[in-house]
């Protein structure tokens, strides 16, 4: 983050701040390196803005989800536990995400171990500071005549309801959004979640993140939009197995955004 200015929670206390939000970065966007890209996306549209936020750096832990999803309730407590201490110490209200692993989790989970939030996705965010007239597309044109279509993550779309803000910032740019055959309510998970990622694949014919891709490569497309960082990763794997990483960009909503306004 070097030459970005990401202030810490513990660093705003010192000085007697207090952050409007709360940038809740996630185990991918921390340690991923191509999940730290989204990241960095994320936080110059943060600072573009002049939004005041901070992060907890090192005392922010796992929400707990992959622990959940493979069934250990016991790891999720605890880990959650850790976090909602952490954030009440700092009496956080409003959470933004970079995941929607860690959106669903600390929005929806949280609030019956003691952690209330206002929980919103990046995308929701960089939707309120575009129509707050903060944040404005001048250089859109970068993706003129581009083809793009966005890949719905199951705990952003059916999970959570949030279908229009990934899509409305993609109408912004200069750019045709075209969508897959399954997209929205009936929207198809990449195949990392449910604590997937971190586990071999089962016996089948096909990988989902490959089935996935099929439904991509269909709509033929210049850019797949994510809005979370394994999705990214799921659909960037789909598009190296049919050897269309030349043609065929994964990028994140934020990133678009971010080179689109030229940041």
């Amino acid at each position: 983050m070097s030459g970005l200015k990401v202030p810490t929670m513990a660093e705003m206390l010192a000085t007697g701040e207090t952050p409007d939000v709360l940038f809740w970065v996630g185990c991918s966007g921390s340690f991923d390196d191509r999940a730290k890209k989204i990241t960095k996306a994320i936080v110059k549209i943060l600072n573009h803005c002049d939004v005041k936020f901070a992060v907890l750096g090192a005392e922010e832990g796992c929400t707990g989800d992959p622990a959940k999803r493979a069934g250990n309730e016991f790891l999720f407590q605890m880990q959650a536990m850790m976090n909602i201490q952490v954030l009440n110490g700092y009496e956080v209200k409003k959470i933004v995400t970079g995941c929607p692993h860690c959106f669903n989790t600390l929005k929806n989970e949280y609030p019956e171990l003691g952690g209330d939030y206002e929980v919103i996705h990046h995308t929701q965010l960089i939707q309120g500071l575009i129509n707050d007239g903060k944040l404005a597309i001048k250089g859109g044109e970068t993706f003129k005549g581009k083809k793009i279509t966005f890949h719905d993550p199951c705990y952003l779309g059916r999970a959570n309801d949030v279908y229009e803000a990934p899509r409305e910032l993609l109408q912004k740019l200069d750019a045709e959004l075209v969508e897959m055959k399954r997209c929205k309510t009936n929207g198809l998970c990449c195949g990392a979640g449910g604590a997937q990622m971190f586990k071999e694949a089962e016996k089948g014919n096909k990988e989902v993140n490959i089935e996935r891709t099929e439904d991509a490569l269909e709509v033929k497309p210049n850019v797949i939009a994510t809005g979370c960082p394994f999705c990214n990763t799921m659909m960037t794997d789909g598009v190296k197995n049919f050897e269309k990483e030349g043609e065929i960009e994964v990028l994140d909503v934020a990133e678009l955004i971010a080179t689109a306004a030229d940041l």
